[in-house]
């Protein structure tokens, strides 16, 4: 393409491309009828040969496609043909334009994310399966590098080129028996006959999930083949051997979504949405992917989040007094009782009822921690889902003292270095900001840099964050000076680390521009 090429005198197409998918080439350009920038896909069809029924079968899902209208898909603009000098007719897709970072370059960059980041990432794409699936729709080619993640957060699932109606009466665009979609992320039945149903794309996901957690592909090898019998034949390692910070459930969620049949997966991507979701706890902001400023998007997002759903009090709980399922002698409150409790709780904080949620956590977390001690894993957890229900419900002195209290207990079961204890230490900060005690809040995250820096290697991203996190409280605290010295140190090392072009480096360039002007 030239640098000047216009689509039928309204689509300006960038001198460069910005990606290919499975069926074209992605452009950025410019709509100049609607004055707005767009993503352009140029399909290619096998032999650049012109194929009318294929092009009738492309627009007819095009056309289902458009029918998505879902916040985390790109919405669809546009359809057409033109000629194209070099093959002749040609079609093209005009699309929304998505800024951001693809998944796989996140994981390139930072490593593993964090559990909560992980579970807000799954539980966002388990969302647009959930509309697509609704439509007939199946992705069939899920995988990190068609997911991007915007600077508000926001995930968006790209690349629907594979994609295709899961209905018997609307033709495919590729043959029956064809292995279709990207070998590291396809499931066995897409592998073994091309045969794929709604599930497929719920293995999918759960390959997504693994490297998100592990910072690896579930499987690899040196061929193709090798590659593809791992996902016919062999079993998945948990996450958990990979990091302990894995909680059980969600490897156990984990291993469910990579079930070799597809009948022992979730049965739906909305079942896979409400598991992931109370695992989104802690999120923070990933540096060079994410920014801390106000974005309407979440706003829009936490009004939607009040609203209830008419089955959101369908699920009875038993509460641990009436417990009968292998009840501990002492207190009479089993394992099973503290799954229940958790997973009401899920429930009630789904549903934004933070008091509620924050209720019966505290009640049940103490109960359970006379019957197993306070530092027993599984009431870690739930200390942990309290102290995180009291600080999304606004509690933040409440939420202060639990995390206060929850840094020892995690110190001592996983160690002052764990990412855990970190992590708790972090929201204990947090909580004195919003409480608008800057100089503790300070305070605490100066001791925890210090740690960190002990702890992680030198020029650990998270660390890299930690500084300008102190930087800008410096900054609302009115200490300009210290600001200034923080950001003006941190500037220096991301332009040694990732030059002055790295987009965390100008974030934090901004920051130092902002005092000095």
């Amino acid at each position: 393409m030239s640098d000047r090429t216009v689509i039928l005198g309204r689509y300006e197409l960038d001198p460069a491309h910005l990606g290919r998918g499975a069926m074209g080439t992605v452009w950025g350009g410019h709509d100049r009828v609607l004055d707005r920038r767009v993503a352009i896909k140029l399909i290619r069809f096998p032999g650049d040969c012109p194929d009318p029924e294929m092009e009738r079968r492309f627009e007819r899902e095009a056309q289902v496609m458009a029918r998505l209208n879902h916040p985390g898909s790109p919405a669809i603009y546009d359809i057409g043909a033109f000629e194209d000098p070099a093959i002749g007719r040609r079609l093209f897709l005009v699309m929304e334009f998505v800024e951001g970072v693809t998944l796989d370059d996140v994981v390139a960059e930072h490593g593993p994310l964090p559990v909560g980041w992980a579970a807000a990432v799954g539980a966002q794409i388990a969302a647009v399966l959930s509309a697509a699936h609704e439509q007939g729709i199946l992705h069939r080619d899920l995988k990190p590098s068609n997911l991007m993640i915007r600077r508000d957060g926001t995930v968006k699932v790209l690349d629907f080129g594979l994609a295709m109606l899961h209905k018997p009466d609307v033709s495919k665009l590729t043959q029956t028996g064809q292995i279709i979609g990207t070998v590291s992320y396809s499931p066995p039945e897409q592998i073994r006959a091309g045969a794929v149903t709604a599930r497929s794309d719920l293995y999918s996901l759960g390959c997504v999930l693994h490297e998100l957690l592990t910072g690896e592909p579930v499987f690899t090898g040196p061929t193709v083949f090798s590659v593809q019998e791992q996902h016919m034949k062999a079993v998945p390692s948990a996450a958990r051997s990979f990091r302990p910070d894995v909680p059980r459930e969600l490897d156990e969620i984990l291993a469910a979504l990579l079930a070799k049949r597809a009948e022992d997966r979730p049965e739906s991507a909305a079942i896979v949405h409400d598991q992931l979701m109370p695992y989104v706890t802690g999120v923070g902001h990933l540096p060079g992917v994410t920014v801390g400023e106000p974005s309407a998007v979440r706003m829009y997002a936490h009004a939607v989040s009040r609203i209830l759903t008419p089955s959101a009090d369908a699920t009875p709980v038993t509460t641990p007094a009436t417990s009968r399922e292998n009840p501990r002698e002492r207190g009479g409150l089993s394992r099973n009782d503290l799954e229940r409790a958790r997973h009401r709780a899920m429930s009630l904080l789904l549903q934004s009822r933070y008091e509620e949620a924050a209720g019966l956590l505290t009640s049940v977390a103490e109960l359970a921690a006379g019957v197993y001690g306070a530092d027993d894993p599984e009431v870690l957890d739930l200390r942990t889902q309290l102290a995180n229900a009291l600080f999304e419900g606004g509690d933040h002195l409440r939420a202060a003292a639990a995390y206060s209290r929850l840094v020892g207990d995690l110190a001592r079961r996983h160690g002052a270095d764990d990412e855990r204890t970190f992590q708790c230490r972090m929201q204990e900060a947090m909580c004195h900001a919003h409480l608008d005690d800057n100089e503790l809040a300070l305070r605490l995250l100066r001791d925890l840099l210090a740690d960190q820096r002990r702890a992680y290697p030198d020029g650990d991203q998270r660390t890299l964050e930690l500084r300008r996190q102190i930087g800008e409280m410096e900054k609302r605290s009115g200490d300009l000076a210290g600001a200034h010295l923080t950001f003006t140190e941190l500037y220096d090392e991301l332009c040694r680390r990732f030059g002055r072009d790295h987009p965390v480096t100008v974030r934090v360039g901004d920051s130092l521009a902002a005092l000095e002007s």
